[in-house]
């Protein structure tokens, strides 16, 4: 039997299947005007028993198509859980939020932290500010980890630090100098939650910003002693949460 999985984000509509317990397919598209309708173009041809949605279109999807939806929390606690089941700490940065989760021995959330009224420390964060400096969100962690000096970002509020990204450039900053330090203000702030929150020897990166390796090497560096683990798939995390939550009902 197949179960499926939804993650409606706010940027990027992602699909998990599970047969046997074993992912069998993923897609992820860009969620457009109509995520609702992408879901179900990226649904065509799967005969799943029942779907399970989550993310911010997740209510959406349940009018439409989901039997059942879950919030991003469960889902990326479930996730989580299924690559790396040692782990009870969760950072998850999607488009417009980051959350750090932490779970209890069962893998039960016990807490959570949710930077959600502003785009500041998430991918759309990291985009503004790449295209501020001309790069390509790929190009952009690579470039931040060729500096030499970083240079710091006073502002989280992405309105004031694309502002005072733009005075450093015209006052001759490197862009890569730059760049460091607009991945030090994410790292910063994630820190700062993950403090709230407490945190483990190990933790999972999950969504699209772990494929950024100087976040990743930047957050290694500064959890000194604590494990940062990634899956192959870290965009998908959500999506199979849902999915699993789906072959458990």
């Amino acid at each position: 039997m197949m179960f499926v999985g939804v993650d409606l984000g706010s940027r990027t509509v992602k699909i998990a299947a599970l047969h046997d317990g074993l992912l069998i397919n993923h897609q992820i598209r860009e969620s457009g005007f109509d995520p609702h309708r992408q879901s179900l173009e990226m649904l065509a041809g799967l005969e799943p028993v029942r779907v399970v949605a989550t993310g911010y279109g997740r209510h959406l999807a349940h009018r439409h198509f989901a039997h059942e939806v879950i919030t991003e929390i469960k889902a990326h606690a479930l996730g989580a859980r299924y690559y790396f089941p040692e782990c009870r700490t969760i950072v998850d940065i999607g488009g417009q939020d980051s959350k750090v989760i932490a779970l209890d021995e069962a893998g039960r959330v016990s807490n959570f932290q949710m930077n959600d009224k502003c785009a500041a420390g998430t991918g759309r964060f990291l985009e503004i500010m790449a295209a501020t400096l001309g790069f390509t969100l790929d190009e952009f962690g690579p470039a931040a980890l060729e500096s030499e000096q970083e240079a710091a970002i006073n502002s989280m509020c992405t309105v004031f630090a694309e502002s005072e990204v733009i005075s450093m450039k015209n006052r001759g900053i490197p862009a890569r100098d730059i760049a460091m330090g607009v991945h030090l203000s994410v790292v910063n702030r994630l820190l700062a939650m993950l403090n709230r929150v407490g945190y483990g020897d190990c933790l999972v990166f999950s969504g699209g910003v772990a494929r950024n390796p100087c976040i990743v090497k930047l957050l290694q560096a500064r959890l000194d002693g604590v494990r940062v683990l990634s899956p192959e798939l870290p965009d998908i995390v959500g999506a199979l949460g849902a999915a699993i939550q789906a072959g458990l009902a």
